[in-house]
């Protein structure tokens, strides 16, 4: 069964519409298509084999997007790669994937390293798309169309815990992905659509293919810097942007108070649970916040918020999207509402596996379903909590402890700009709740006060029975607390 491509049809259709936008100009659905045309006759020439994925090491800029647009056009999968990533790293999931053709910026010093100690991979910096000859003849994805089942693109799930894996994720996923966000959020998945979290993530593909799909323009951040979010923000014309909670807080303190863009009408706000109090300044100020969960490899959104109504004080529940099934497993039975368990999802956005790791699927993937290994809940009317990753779990006592919910309840006090929450062995208790804070700018560390916040808000096996402050918590690209990382000796103490 095939599916419809959609850039070249979006460049026949709307040639002169918007595509991209950045600091430097705009491309239109013909130029991005044009340079993708380019980029995938130099793939189809250069790629050591067919059946091999082609590796990105980019910016998350347009030169990216094109590159990844020309790598499905030229019928290869597509491997996005984290830039943050050690050379050690880069070369494990190199080798795990059996990449064969690694494209990388100019001036990066890893990409003789990396050719030179994963077997069959070439490695060269990606040409300028606009000075590469034009092919003749048609390229896959113009005479015919692609094969539901065939991998896009396999995308190292963060490793937060364990060794990272790719997970496989076909036309069909994003198809349905693209189709189900529509669904859920209405209109403003054909509107601009403002890109400031890396583009290597799921959520920045999704971004890619939702604009070709419904022929949204989409303004491209190379980074999240919250005042330069905020001007772009006031410009008027962006209609969505996805975020983390930690970037949200931060655009929030930079703004001061001043009410939300009138023109904003979707915030996505996922990769991690927001804490109620995040969530309460944000609709207070008039931001349209969408809270979201999901993750590689469901192709991004699981469960979504709709988009809350005018002066709304609570953001909306979130639910399943169009064609997802999601239940909660406690010990192989459905959970009653309000009963912690593992989420687990089924659906047309679910990856097919992962990549050359038949194990690690069986364990994923039981029946169908996908065992997402993240705690959570459903209300009666089946709205989705997310507590916690079931790997970050602390057993304290007896008692289970969840760290999010520690977390959340620390960023509520104003003295606290990040915190991040694991457990320590303990000879009597087995783990020890430890949390690690970062001081709000010009707030003084107070762990007294904190320990008396805590104390009003939790039950004592949750609260922490330390408190160390540091310069900042390990987060990875993407924003997500790094929770194993908490341990490390790689911030400074300062109290």
């Amino acid at each position: 069964m095939s599916i419809r491509y959609d850039l070249p049809w979006r460049a026949a259709q709307t040639p002169h519409a918007p595509a991209l936008e950045t600091s430097a100009g705009t491309w239109t659905f013909a130029d991005l298509f044009d340079r993708a045309r380019r980029g995938a006759a130099h793939v189809r020439a250069t790629a050591p084999r067919d059946d091999a994925p082609v590796a990105l090491l980019l910016d998350g800029d347009a030169e990216f997007a094109a590159w990844f647009h020309a790598i499905v056009l030229a019928g290869r999968t597509v491997l996005p790669l984290n830039l943050r990533l050690t050379t050690r790293e880069l070369v494990q999931q190199l080798v795990d994937a059996r990449v064969g053709l690694l494209l990388g910026k100019a001036g990066d010093s890893r990409l003789a390293d990396l050719a030179a100690q994963v077997p069959g991979l070439r490695s060269e910096i990606a040409p300028k798309l606009d000075v590469l000859s034009m092919p003749r003849g048609a390229m896959p994805g113009e005479g015919g169309d692609p094969d539901t089942g065939a991998t896009l693109a396999a995308l190292f799930t963060s490793g937060t815990s364990g060794r990272a894996k790719g997970a496989c994720l076909t036309w069909a996923n994003f198809l349905a992905s693209a189709e189900a966000a529509a669904d859920r959020l209405g209109a403003v998945v054909a509107q601009r659509w403002l890109a400031c979290m890396p583009l290597f993530h799921v959520g920045g593909l999704s971004i890619l293919m939702r604009s070709v799909r419904f022929g949204g323009p989409v303004r491209l951040l190379p980074r999240f810097d919250a005042a330069e979010v905020s001007d772009v923000l006031d410009g008027g014309d962006i209609a969505a942007v996805s975020l983390v909670p930690t970037m949200l807080s931060r655009l929030l303190a930079h703004r001061e108070g001043r009410a939300a863009p009138p023109g904003l009408r979707v915030l996505l706000l996922g990769g991690a649970a927001a804490s109620p109090e995040l969530l309460t300044r944000a609709l207070a100020a008039g931001y349209p916040v969408c809270p979201t969960y999901g993750l590689t490899e469901s192709c991004s959104q699981v469960a979504t918020a709709a988009p809350p109504p005018v002066g709304a004080t609570c953001a909306s529940p979130m639910l399943p999207l169009r064609g997802i099934e999601l239940r909660i497993d406690l010990d192989g039975r459905d959970a009653p509402p309000g009963t912690p368990g593992e989420i687990v999802v089924r659906g047309p956005t679910v990856m097919q596996g992962y990549l050359h790791d038949p194990q690690a699927t069986a364990r994923s993937l039981r029946a169908g379903w996908l065992y997402t290994g993240d705690i959570g809940c459903l209300d009666a009317e089946g709205g989705l909590r997310v507590l916690d990753r079931r790997d970050d779990l602390i057993v304290s006592g007896g008692e289970n402890v969840y760290p999010a919910e520690i977390e959340a309840v620390l960023l509520e006090h104003p003295s606290v700009d990040d915190a991040g929450v694991g457990g320590v062995p303990d000879a009597d208790l087995g783990a020890r709740v430890v949390a690690w804070v970062v001081a709000a700018p010009g707030k003084a560390p107070d762990v007294e006060a904190l320990q008396r916040h805590c104390r009003s808000r939790l039950a004592g096996f949750k609260q922490p029975r330390e408190i160390r402050y540091v310069e900042a918590l390990p987060r990875n690209a993407a924003g997500k607390l790094q929770r194993s990382r908490l341990r490390e000796p790689s911030t400074e103490t300062r109290s």
